[in-house]
């Protein structure tokens, strides 16, 4: 069995109920840290990392720049900031240009996470309203990643997942309630 070093979560539109699904399933033994991107709006402050540390067994924080990377850790990507892995396996936040409308982006997160995980990395696209991961997965799964999509009927907006499905065969199409679970196996 491959042995995984980190995931990442793409999710937008529909993406709180969402998070809110998967990420308190994982307890204290789950040893991977998680970089999450959920779309938000430039001028919002963020709630959702506390929000999700007083749900979570696991340390959930707004990533902070430079910051290395810790097991059992959900690093939430800030508004307005492209989160990004580095070489060293430590944070990077961007003000660059916006991709697919949106910063933090989707697709940034998950080919910067592809290049330095490669076959560690798990990637997950979740619910949302617009493309943004499609080439993301496209770029864990040419470097050997695992990508999981969640099924588009239970998905509060489809078209995130339907993107990412057909860019790539995705390894695991699941229900929501089931990617939690799945996730847990891996660790």
């Amino acid at each position: 069995m491959k042995s995984f070093e980190a995931v990442v979560i793409g999710v937008s539109a529909g993406g709180l109920a969402a998070l809110e699904a998967i990420l308190p399933v994982l307890d204290e033994s789950f040893g991977l840290p998680v970089l999450v991107v959920q779309h938000l709006s430039p001028d919002t402050e963020s709630y959702l990392p506390k929000h999700l540390d007083i749900r979570c067994a696991l340390h959930a924080k707004e990533a902070e720049d430079k910051e290395p990377l810790k097991p059992g850790t959900v690093y939430v990507a800030p508004p307005n900031y492209h989160l990004m892995v580095e070489a060293d396996r430590t944070i990077a936040l961007s003000t660059e240009e916006r991709v697919n409308f949106s910063r933090p982006s989707v697709d940034v997160l998950f080919e910067t996470a592809a290049e330095v995980f490669c076959q560690g990395l798990v990637g997950v696209v979740l619910t949302g309203a617009n493309s943004d991961g499609a080439a993301g997965v496209a770029r864990v799964k040419a470097l050997g990643g695992l990508v999981v999509v969640q099924d588009p009927e239970t998905a509060a907006a489809d078209a995130m997942p339907r993107a990412a499905i057909k860019a790539v065969t995705p390894d695991h199409v699941l229900p929501l309630e089931r990617i939690g679970p799945f996730l847990k196996t891996l660790a």
